[in-house]
């Protein structure tokens, strides 16, 4: 009988999700058993893509063709859109009809409480006409039972809301990307593994939890100068990746402080000097390529020893 309840918590990051699914596929050939042991399975942006799908039954190979097929009609961008959003200033950068029709034809209309297994997915309301007065708030989708349930939210509407990258893509239902708030979605992970009121009439503690949290590879970044006086206009941009980055980290720190051993995360260097946009098309091939040759080997070792598969 298995003791341990066992998270998968992916990152957001774009087309990079790409090296997301193929260290999973990896894993999986190291571990079989692997993902079947998977309990909950968290994700932000396209890290929750990836765990709607996973939960959704989809093997890793599957997830690993959509983004090579489609990758490049999610991230179309229309010359008018160009035009008229003066190079992103004015409007998003893309449409999100491509990634629409992408989402519609891996979910269907299934819903979370259809899904095989549990999962939490980040998404950032704008305006939350219930709370008085109206404010923008964090929002966790779950489909654990409880009055709280998002069990009857169609997949595809959480999925092209956690997804819609602010500058990239246009808000969804008045949701933006969770990455605002949670880009490393762990701490939600294991929040929500823990939270009393998706569990009726249970218990379950720390000593029972493992948490693999796995990340879209990690850009060398810096904005040099010790004293930056700048304005909107120059923040703008970089801001975005800052905040990603800001939020992705302490979220490691904080796992690493309460599950000690129960935690693992897996973060790949992408190659030094080249960044690689969540929006990179061109560099798909790059990306399946770092996936294929990150080192797994002390990642597969610790889902061994942590007991994740007995």
């Amino acid at each position: 009988m298995k003791t341990t309840y066992n998270v998968l918590s992916l990152d957001g990051g774009g087309l990079r999700g790409l090296i997301t699914a193929t260290l999973l596929e990896r894993i999986e050939a190291a571990v079989p058993g692997f993902l079947a042991s998977v309990d909950l399975v968290a994700g932000t942006s396209t890290g929750g893509i990836l765990a709607l799908a996973l939960a959704q039954g989809l093997p890793p190979f599957r997830i690993m063709k959509m983004y090579l097929d489609e990758g490049p009609k999610i991230f179309h961008r229309s010359l008018g859109r160009k035009i008229g959003g003066l190079l992103g200033l004015r409007e998003a950068k893309y449409d999100n009809d491509g990634l629409k029709e992408v989402l519609q034809s891996v979910f269907g209309d299934d819903k979370l409480k259809d899904l095989g297994k549990r999962v939490a997915v980040t998404a950032f309301q704008l305006d939350d006409q219930q709370a008085a007065p109206p404010t923008w708030r964090p929002k966790v989708y779950h489909n654990y039972p409880g009055k709280d349930s998002d069990g009857e939210e169609r997949a595809v509407d959480v999925a092209l809301r956690t997804a819609s990258a602010p500058t990239f893509f246009p808000s969804s239902d008045g949701y933006v990307d969770g990455g605002i708030f949670a880009n490393n979605p762990s701490v939600v992970a294991l929040a929500q593994a823990l939270d009393p009121r998706s569990q009726p009439g249970k218990t379950r503690d720390l000593s029972c939890i493992r948490l693999l949290s796995v990340g879209t590879g990690e850009n060398a970044t810096c904005l040099p100068g010790g004293r930056l006086d700048w304005g909107v206009g120059q923040w703008a941009v970089p801001l975005v990746d800052v905040l990603l980055d800001g939020v992705a980290g302490i979220a490691d720190f904080q796992c690493q402080q309460i599950l000690r051993e129960k935690y693992f995360r897996l973060q790949v260097e992408l190659p030094s000097g080249r960044k690689i946009p969540m929006d990179s098309v061109d560099d798909l091939t790059l990306m399946l390529q770092i996936g294929q040759q990150a080192t797994i080997l002390p990642t597969a070792k610790w889902v061994q020893s942590s007991g994740w598969t007995t």
